[in-house]
């Protein structure tokens, strides 16, 4: 090349508006211009022929395009998905004249405009009855204590409150921000826990380790009744991996404590979210589908957006191909506009790509995974070895720019 000439990878836009400042642009210039050098590619699922037509008429107008069923133009098909195409500004503009247009486009114009409010927000202000928990500057690391003999990674090797309370001490030692606390295994087969085994697991460590440290405790339990004893033992977050769907009680306990709740997607129960059909038609779409309901359940039942946090659930119903493909592409569930936690530690498809059989052994896979998904979005992340673990946030993070 006889210039110097290369591709810019402009992640952000406020690393637009720094690259646009180092060139000298004016202030309003860089407000403009902005915009413009960010690409977006939104789907809108189920329109009619009709409406297709006139939105991919609209954004040619603004200079972007929208990919439609080929059936749109002599109406041969019923519904077709379409795939919008251009800048913030051009979707901005798009919105605009939508909002003015009939057969229900005014809804999409609304819709793009929410959407775009959503995946701008990345700092988030997570409220407990006992502190504000900042997720702006770094990735929280959640360090998790499995209060069960049949763990998949640590099964059997905490059981009674004062193990657990040692290993509460060494997680907090190597900066754990949250500790999550479970008496009931969910890896692929497990079956379900009594009531009063569970609690008898879980009470006694989650109300010593509120009363010896200043460390947020999250309880891992899909039964109301866990949840408030928990609770009133001192636990600031409900950690349920079936998103309030196994106990019809779970969502008005959380919402009368005040306490905030991590949403998870499963196919099935851990007993089956491994067997049968693991084949999704649209895995991302299917999860923001899922995830989306049961925030807006959660939020009927009172607990609101700032007490919401939701979580792919990564292993849970999904083969290693899935798994992968969600980590690459968890920077759509910005869609939600709620902080996003993700588990991959010691998980079976970090052990299938790496070779390493036993889960205690598979740090480098799940470093690798960690990285992925913190560059990719994840706002907290659940893990089993916290000292590594919070060290390779905090380079994820530098290589990120969120520190």
């Amino acid at each position: 090349m006889k210039n110097r000439i290369r591709l810019l990878h402009v992640p952000s836009e406020s690393e637009a508006a720094q690259l646009l400042k180092s060139i000298g642009v004016e202030p309003y210039g860089i407000v403009s211009m902005a915009p413009k050098m960010r690409h977006l590619n939104i789907l809108v699922e189920g329109l009619t022929p009709k409406v297709a037509n006139i939105i991919k008429q609209e954004m040619l107008s603004q200079g972007g395009d929208a990919a439609v069923s080929r059936g749109c133009v002599d109406c041969s098909v019923s519904r077709t998905d379409a795939l919008i195409m251009g800048t913030v500004k051009q979707v901005l503009r798009f919105a605009e004249k939508l909002s003015l247009q009939p057969f229900g486009l005014k809804d999409v114009s609304s819709d793009l405009r929410e959407l775009l409010d959503r995946i701008s927000r990345r700092r988030f202000l997570l409220r407990t009855p006992r502190r504000e928990i900042g997720m702006a500057g770094r990735t929280l690391v959640m360090g998790v204590i499995n209060m069960t003999p049949d763990s998949f990674s640590d099964g059997g090797m905490i059981a009674d409150a004062e193990s657990g309370l040692r290993q509460a001490e060494r997680l907090i030692a190597e900066g754990a921000d949250i500790l999550d606390v479970g008496g009931e295994s969910s890896r692929p087969g497990a079956g379900p826990v009594p009531l009063k085994e569970e609690l008898r697991r879980v009470i006694p460590l989650i109300r010593r380790i509120s009363r010896e440290a200043d460390v947020p405790v999250s309880v891992d339990t899909a039964k109301a009744e866990v949840a408030r004893q928990a609770i009133d033992a001192g636990a600031e977050i409900v950690n349920d991996v079936t998103a309030l769907r196994g106990d019809r009680k779970m969502a008005r306990i959380v919402a009368e404590a005040g306490v905030p709740v991590i949403l998870m997607h499963m196919r099935g129960t851990p007993r089956t979210m491994q067997k049968g059909d693991l084949v999704y038609r649209s895995l991302l779409g299917e999860i923001l589908r899922f995830l989306s309901e049961r925030v807006g359940h959660a939020v009927e039942a009172g607990i609101p957006p700032d007490r919401i946090m939701v979580d792919p659930g990564i292993g849970f119903g999904k083969s290693v191909e899935d798994n992968l493909r969600l980590i690459r592409h968890l920077g759509e569930l910005a869609s939600l506009g709620l902080p996003l936690c993700v588990g991959v530690s010691r998980k079976h498809f970090t052990g299938k790509i790496t070779g390493v059989v036993r889960p205690g052994e598979r740090i480098e896979g799940t470093a690798a995974a960690v990285t992925a998904a913190i560059l990719n979005g994840a706002d907290v992340v659940r893990v089993h070895d916290v000292g590594a673990m919070k060290r390779v946030a905090a380079m994820a993070d530098a290589v990120r720019g969120k520190r």
